[in-house]
């Protein structure tokens, strides 16, 4: 799978985002929307970790979606 279906089909997805970042708030992920940008900098800010990091763990969990 790649982004630009989980972008298309955000809807059906963030509920499982929410499951992997659970720190990141149903309300942050609806202003995510999708975007990847705003769910790493999101996952940045909640976990405290790198940029290079929460893009390791998006695409991780990209690939098992």
């Amino acid at each position: 799978m790649n982004w630009n279906q989980i972008e298309g089909n955000w809807e059906q997805f963030k509920g499982k985002a929410q499951e992997q970042w659970g720190k990141i708030t149903g309300d942050d992920m609806d202003v995510i929307a999708g975007n990847r940008k705003q769910l790493s900098g999101k996952i940045q800010e909640a976990y405290g970790k790198s940029e290079e990091e929460a893009e390791r763990e998006i695409d991780t969990w990209l690939g098992r979606h």
